[in-house]
C-alpha cells in the first residue's frame, strides 16, 4: 500500500492580531539617532536692527527749517511795515509837464555835426501831503528825434516840499553826428507842421517821510511831444504832449 503524501499549505489566520514590532531599549544608539533626526533645534528670528539717520542730516534739516522760518518772518515784517507806511503817508508819484520849448540855435557845424540848443520850461508837481522830495545831483533832461539825441542838460538840485509846485528852466545843448542827413529829415518833417520829439527825464531823488530821509531812488520819465516848427528864435507851439513816469528802486 502506497502512502499518499499530502502537502500542507500554511493558512493565514485572518482573525489573528497584526504582528508587533519589538521596542528598542531607550538607551540604544538607534533611538538616539532617530530622536536627533526627528527633533530639530528651535529656529530663532534674526533681531531687527533699526538704523538711525546720521546726526549731520538732522542738523542740516533743522538749520534749513530755521532759515526758511526766519526768511518768512522777515518778509511778513517787511510787508507789514510797507503796508503801515502806505496807509500812513499815502504816497503818490510826482507829475511833470512841459510848459514851453524854445530853440535858441540849430545849425550845421563845419565838421558836419548838428548843433542844437533848446530852452525848456517844465513844471514839477509834488501832490503828497506828508512826503517831501530831494532832487539829488546827477539829474538829466534830454531831447530826442527818432533815435538820435539832439541835446541834453542837467536838472538842478533842490528840495520840493509837501504839495509843492516848482517851475524849472533847463538849458539843453548838444551835437549830433550825421548832421546834414538829420537836418534834411527835420526840414522835410517841418513842412508837415508836425515834428515828433521825445523829452526824457532821468532824476535821482530821495524821499522824505516825515523826518526820515529814505534811500535814493530814480524817477524815469518820457514826454512825447509834437511841435509845429524847429525854427530858431521863434515861438514853437506844442500841439500834443503825452508824459509817463515811473519809479525805479
Amino acid at each position: 500500500m502506497t502512502d499518499h503524501q499530502q502537502k500542507i499549505h500554511p493558512v493565514v489566520d485572518t482573525e489573528a492580531p497584526p504582528p508587533t514590532v519589538p521596542l528598542e531599549p531607550r538607551g540604544s544608539a538607534t533611538s538616539e539617532k532617530d530622536n536627533s533626526i526627528q527633533q530639530c533645534p528651535p529656529i530663532h528670528a534674526a533681531p531687527v536692527i533699526q538704523t538711525r539717520p546720521p546726526k549731520k542730516r538732522s542738523c542740516c534739516c533743522k538749520c534749513l527749517c530755521w532759515t526758511i522760518s526766519l526768511i518768512v518772518l522777515l518778509l511778513i515784517i517787511l510787508g507789514a511795515t510797507v503796508g503801515f507806511l502806505y496807509l500812513a503817508f499815502r504816497p503818490k508819484l510826482p507829475n511833470y509837464s512841459v510848459d514851453s520849448l524854445r530853440i535858441s540855435d540849430l545849425r550845421l557845424n563845419f565838421d558836419m555835426t548838428l548843433y542844437a540848443r533848446f530852452d525848456v520850461k517844465i513844471t514839477a508837481n509834488n501832490p503828497n501831503k506828508k512826503i517831501g522830495i530831494y532832487y539829488e545831483k546827477g539829474g538829466r533832461l534830454s531831447v530826442w528825434y527818432t533815435n538820435t539825441k539832439l541835446c541834453e542838460g542837467s536838472l538842478p538840485k533842490f528840495y520840493q516840499g509837501h504839495q509843492n509846485i516848482t517851475k524849472l528852466d533847463v538849458v539843453l545843448t548838444g551835437q549830433a553826428e550825421s548832421g546834414s542827413t538829420l537836418m534834411s529829415a527835420l526840414q522835410q518833417q517841418q513842412q508837415t507842421g508836425q515834428i515828433p520829439l521825445d523829452l526824457k527825464v532821468h532824476a535821482p531823488v530821495a524821499v522824505k517821510l516825515g523826518k526820515l530821509k529814505m534811500r535814493k531812488v530814480k524817477i524815469l520819465g518820457e514826454c512825447k511831444l509834437t511841435v509845429d516848427s524847429l525854427s530858431a528864435n521863434n515861438i514853437i507851439s506844442i500841439k500834443a504832449s503825452n508824459c509817463k513816469f515811473r519809479l525805479k528802486l
